[in-house]
């Protein structure tokens, strides 16, 4: 197939792109260049940016392609030209939304037919900053504007949970593993609570053979709930970095209810917990039944700290540093737990899947 990916050098685009080269297809990415990443051989770039009109005219003379794929699109008024002008030269279109698309997420499970916040095909918030409150409907915006310009008969959407692995650039993985690193008492939330991260390779996997396959409508990725723990994924971690730890480590499990009542921000200052009904409760089987294989999260954990550890480095994103608690600000509330709970019920950690 003739495969035009809007990106491709980041962290999803980068494995979308890998894995269609890997399936012989024939491969344009399109961005600005500013990341500096290799292209793969064979690989044809076109250098623009997609929020200049002119540019995305030039890059339509060198189509045309069986599908374009939108890995990245979050502001709906840029996405709306995009696929404006990309509908008369690309067959289909497969874009990338997410799980914060859902309205009732992370209070309820979701599946495909949930209800999702409004999307105006036209906004543009006129910042390029990340808001996370904004993030959700605006990518809902996205996907009503790639629908307007391709139809539902040509369009492919991808709503996939938290996604973690090599060159991740938001910092969660990367945080818990540094931490584990560096040793000693560690907070941590929740040992018995769900999480479903989907790989991001398992991700480009399968939108590919999704494109591949001509299949279209609505696919959350993730893997099956109650596939791993939060404690499967610290032990995943600590087996990682065992041989480059500093320190010993002392799990401290903090009750989910205390941390609250403590203002440790959720979803940030523990990455990926949050005390909520249903953070880890997305449907999956549509994605499964049509071919999404997940592999386990230990696999993603263990791979992530191989390429940190051999230097990786992801884009730089101003996402990175809002992940993370201060070491000062975590021994204080170690010693706060403690206090109230001098003999700690750590108990064992469930083993890594």
């Amino acid at each position: 197939m003739r495969v035009l990916v809007l990106g491709g050098s980041w962290f999803v685009g980068r494995a979308v792109v890998a894995d269609a080269v890997r399936r012989g297809h024939e491969v344009t990415v399109f961005n600005r260049g500013v990341s500096q990443a290799v292209v793969p051989d064979g690989v044809r770039q076109v250098t623009g940016d997609r929020e200049v009109l002119a540019d995305l005219r030039t890059l339509a003379r060198r189509g045309p392609w069986d599908v374009a794929i939108d890995v990245a699109g979050s502001v709906p008024a840029v996405v709306q030209r995009g696929a404006t002008v990309l509908a008369d030269v690309a067959e289909r279109c497969a874009f990338v939304s997410t799980i914060s698309a859902y309205r009732d997420w992370p209070h309820a499970p979701v599946d495909e037919t949930s209800t999702l916040w409004a999307g105006d095909p036209s906004a543009d918030p006129a910042t390029r900053r990340w808001e996370p409150d904004a993030y959700g409907p605006l990518k809902v915006g996205c996907e009503v504007a790639c629908q307007a310009a391709f139809g539902e008969r040509r369009l492919l959407t991808l709503r996939p949970q938290v996604v973690l692995g090599p060159y991740e650039y938001v910092g969660r993985l990367p945080w818990w593993l540094s931490r584990l690193r560096r040793g000693g008492q560690v907070l941590a939330p929740a040992p018995d609570r769900d999480v479903q991260p989907v790989d991001v390779r398992d991700l480009a996997r399968f939108l590919v053979r999704c494109v591949e396959q001509e299949a279209v409508g609505v696919f959350n990725v993730a893997p099956r709930s109650r596939a791993a723990t939060f404690g499967n994924m610290l032990r995943a971690c600590l087996a990682a970095v065992a041989e480059d730890a500093e320190h010993p480590v002392e799990l401290i499990w903090a009750d989910e209810d205390w941390l609250v009542g403590q203002g440790v921000t959720q979803w940030t200052e523990l990455p990926l917990w949050r005390n909520a009904a249903a953070p880890w409760s997305m449907n999956t089987d549509r994605a499964h039944e049509t071919g999404l294989h997940c592999r386990p999260l230990a696999e993603t954990v263990a791979d992530t700290w191989a390429w940190l550890r051999a230097g990786g480095r992801a884009v730089a994103h101003q996402r990175f540093a809002e992940h993370g608690m201060a070491p000062d600000r975590e021994a204080l509330l170690i010693r706060r737990w403690l206090a109230a709970h001098p003999h700690p019920a750590e108990g064992p950690v469930p083993p890594a899947i």
